[in-house]
């Protein structure tokens, strides 16, 4: 029997379905989505939640003329397939394959590459002052989470959108949840909204009983009738947003098509900035990722029937984190740990379980996270701020003013630092090392296996007294090198193998990669020594300066940009101090990267063992050193 998606095939498609076939379509999405995803993994619970309010946006819009923007982006996966994608979401998330947020180079039907929060209402606004100056017609709408609505950034854009004397629309996507579940005034006051009784019902009650109050009732109704928009702000719902100069309407739900659709029209035709409050379930469809949204946030591969994930059971760096925050913390009760709507992505999730009222975790806040940190650093508390790389980039002003011109002692827990593969340019954790080691005061360390790892976070919460950052990458610990454990001393490197001729100098992750290059180099005959930095900044220019003399060949391997990272800034020493010595920089092109499998994008920048072997055989051959 033909399905109703196979009709399905260019923008605008869906207006050709009958209404009577819409809630069988979403069901054919919704299973679409749940075979795909299951092979390919990717963000999933999100997707589930708004399948019938991305069928509402697509018939109240006409694309790619009208503009849709889309919160953060990984909730997408319905518009893709419905403006002709589906037949692509075998390759989503790989490489040259279809992103897993919307990309303007992908389709004239996505308006704005996304990936971060809070910024849809900033777009939508642009877009909406665009149109107005150069007298065009279109319709501007934009997606929002109540999660995101945690970031201030939203609220910038919502005070800046009630001038506008023309029509956009915000569609708040309220399902309870950002990542982890939303917490703050705002999450209570949309909760608030979702039960409260309608302000049409109530006051016509308010009303009905002062009148019945003898003697003084119908003077008093009156004049409270007069002033009715002051009973309004106490009980109408989306008050908040009416104050701030925003029509509201709503709360409405985010599963009926036609009700949304009505609404969607409606708001259209205001001559001002509108929100509408639609209520949706996030993982709807799918019993295991509505019983636990959090959980299927973001899913590899997984077995449908059963929802379990297809995961190695060897513990990753995160889960090495959240383990040894839980011994930092029972040690010490002034330990405390802060998270930015992320919990279950940085492990943290854990630390809530045992030490609830030393965990704060502060929304989609990331800038407010680091300065919170700081106060209570000020105030005699040890705060670990554990916040994904890319996440950490919206906190620079932070880090530079509030922790480090001050030298509080914050620790800096970046997950996800490198390639972080398949969620692409707008998530790859790359530059860290490059912003980071711009700020004076700023201690930045990285561990080449396990062990090292918490070791650096027994220093840098019990030891170090000052700004400091550990960046970890995605993936699982590197369980070798772990005879070499020299105490760790404040930028002071650590020699693995002392030798001659090749010098390695390798920082965080690639010390499992020089590892093996330097197994390489042995095979085949050369000597080499192997060094792992431990810290990007300082850098241990001494330990380098006393072994220079008796090397050829300087290898220095990072998963960072080359532009501002340790690489570079070797480069710079070795030029200053003239020193005359071959140097290989190992490193990521200052460009976005792609998705991808974290490993293939390695291996295409040269980061891998091969790559990093061949290089060096290379300029051996090149220069003419004998070092063999």
């Amino acid at each position: 029997m033909p399905k109703i998606l196979d009709r399905i095939n260019k923008a605008n498609d869906i207006k050709k379905i009958a209404s009577k076939e819409h809630k069988k379509l979403a069901e054919e999405i919704r299973q679409f989505l749940i075979n795909n995803v299951s092979k390919t993994g990717g963000h999933f619970a999100s997707n589930l939640g708004v399948i019938e309010l991305t069928m509402a946006l697509h018939l109240a819009l006409e694309f790619p003329k009208d503009k849709l923007i889309w919160d953060v982006g990984h909730q997408a996966y319905t518009h893709k397939i419905l403006t002709g994608r589906k037949n692509e979401f075998k390759t989503l998330r790989h490489y040259n394959g279809l992103s897993g947020f919307p990309k303007m180079e992908e389709s004239d039907c996505d308006s704005f590459n996304v990936g971060h929060s809070s910024t849809s209402v900033s777009v939508a606004l642009g877009y909406a002052m665009a149109r107005d100056v150069k007298k065009e017609n279109y319709k501007v709408f934009a997606v929002i989470g109540d999660g995101a609505l945690s970031g201030g950034m939203a609220y910038e854009a919502l005070n800046n959108a009630a001038r506008l004397n023309s029509n956009m629309v915000i569609v708040l996507n309220d399902n309870k949840m950002s990542i982890s579940e939303n917490v703050g005034g705002m999450a209570n006051y949309l909760g608030k909204i979702r039960t409260g009784t309608t302000y049409s019902n109530l006051k016509t009650n308010v009303e009905k009983g002062i009148r019945n109050v003898p003697i003084i009732g119908d003077g008093l109704a009156n004049k409270i009738k007069k002033s009715k928009d002051s009973i309004k702000s106490l009980i109408i719902p989306g008050m908040l947003f009416e104050e701030m100069g925003l029509t509201y309407i709503g709360p409405i739900d985010g599963h009926n098509i036609g009700q949304m659709v009505r609404a969607f029209d409606s708001a259209s035709k205001a001559k001002s900035a509108v929100i509408v409050h639609v209520v949706t379930q996030k993982g709807k469809g799918y019993k295991f990722a509505e019983k636990n949204p959090s959980k299927y946030h973001g899913v590899s591969s997984f077995q449908t029937n059963i929802g379990a994930m297809n995961e190695s059971k060897v513990m990753d760096y995160t889960t090495s984190f959240a383990y040894k925050m839980l011994d930092l913390a029972q040690k010490d009760d002034k330990v405390v740990a802060v998270s930015a709507a992320m919990l279950n992505g940085t492990g943290l999730d854990l630390f809530k379980q045992q030490y609830p009222d030393r965990l704060y975790d502060v929304g989609i806040a990331e800038e407010h996270a680091v300065t919170f940190a700081a106060a209570m650093a000020a105030g005699g508390l040890k705060p670990v701020v554990a916040i994904y790389s890319t996440f950490f980039q919206r906190a620079y002003d932070q880090i530079l003013h509030d922790v480090c011109i001050s030298k509080h002692h914050v620790v800096l827990a970046i997950d996800r630092a490198g390639v972080v593969g398949p969620d692409g340019s707008t998530h790859q954790g790359i530059y860290d090392i490059s912003y980071l080691r711009t700020i004076p005061n700023m201690v930045i360390m990285g561990p080449k296996n396990k062990n090292e790892f918490d070791k650096m976070l027994e220093y840098a919460v019990n030891e170090y007294d000052g700004p400091i950052a550990i960046r970890y990458p995605k993936g699982l610990v590197y369980d070798k090198l772990e005879e070499f454990n020299d105490k760790i001393e404040i930028g002071k490197a650590e020699i693995i193998y002392k030798e001659k001729d090749i010098l390695l100098l390798a920082f965080g992750s690639m010390n499992k990669t020089a590892h093996t290059v330097w197994g390489k180099l042995k095979e085949n005959g050369y000597n080499a020594t192997f060094v792992n930095l431990r810290f990007a900044s300082p850098i241990d220019y001494k330990t380098i300066s006393e072994l220079i003399d008796e090397h050829e060949i300087v290898v220095t391997m990072e998963e960072n940009i080359y532009s501002g990272g340790i690489g570079q800034a070797i480069s710079a020493w070795l030029k200053e101090n003239k020193h005359n010595i071959d140097n290989i920089n190992i490193s990521l092109p200052n460009k976005f990267i792609e998705h991808g499998k974290r490993e293939f994008l390695l291996e295409k920048y040269g980061l891998d063992a091969q790559s990093i072997y061949d290089k060096i055989i290379e300029l051996e051959k090149k220069s003419e050193i004998n070092i063999k």
